[in-house]
């Protein structure tokens, strides 16, 4: 069985790195074990580093550059060729523009009101479906 694609929205891997116990540092996990392929851009990953590094999140800047670096290295790298406008927020349109160019059948968000339901086949879940997905595939 093909393995699941998706794209971790930035407010995933935020929360992720935030609360190690929670189920987005869980799906992060996955990510980097390759138990789903990850999808990122080049753009995305710049994104995950600039919000990982606000002062309000007080991050080691260590652990802030050794997970983008284990993301990057684990994650497929998409290269977007459509600039969309379909979310209210700039920023959600490159995360759907990383998911089509990646050929991703979800998109991972714990802000799934910003984005349509569906687009183009992609499928916005929060990471609690996401995770009962991924249950439903394990072999």
């Amino acid at each position: 069985m093909a393995r699941v694609k998706a794209v971790l929205d930035t407010n995933v891997i935020v929360s992720a790195l935030l609360n190690e116990d929670g189920k987005e540092a869980l799906l992060l996990d996955l990510a980097l074990t390759g138990s789903f392929t990850s999808i990122v851009s080049a753009a995305l990953l710049q994104e995950y580093e600039e919000v990982l590094r606000r002062p309000r999140f007080a991050l080691e800047q260590r652990k802030i550059s050794r997970s983008v670096r284990a993301i990057r290295q684990a994650a497929v790298l998409a290269q977007p060729r459509r600039q969309l406008r379909v979310t209210r927020d700039p920023d959600d349109n490159m995360v759907l523009e990383c998911a089509l160019a990646g050929g991703a059948e979800y998109v991972v968000t714990g802000n799934t009101r910003d984005f349509p339901r569906e687009f183009e086949g992609i499928k916005i879940v929060p990471p609690r479906e996401f995770m009962t997905v991924l249950a439903g595939r394990v072999e």
